[in-house]
């Protein structure tokens, strides 16, 4: 197999997976083969923003997180 065809990203006309990073094929999920956990400063040169932005979305996502999952839990 071609390695071109090995690179292909598995999400086709996928919009929201798609990075302006070649090294990576362009594709999140490409990067996260490759890579596996990333810390934070190799998720901001990936997408183009700056360490504290990413680390502002990751708190964000946390505390959306943590509500859902009290919210779960006290629906049971």
């Amino acid at each position: 197999m071609s390695k071109e065809k090995e690179n292909i990203c598995p999400v086709h006309n996928c919009e929201r997976c798609w990075i302006d990073y070649p090294e990576d094929n362009n594709c999140i999920y490409e990067s996260i083969r490759k890579h596996g956990a990333m810390t934070l400063d190799e998720v901001s040169k990936r997408f183009g923003i700056s360490l504290v932005r990413v680390s502002q979305i990751e708190k964000q996502a946390i505390k959306k997180l943590s509500k859902r999952i009290k919210s779960d839990f006290i629906e049971d």
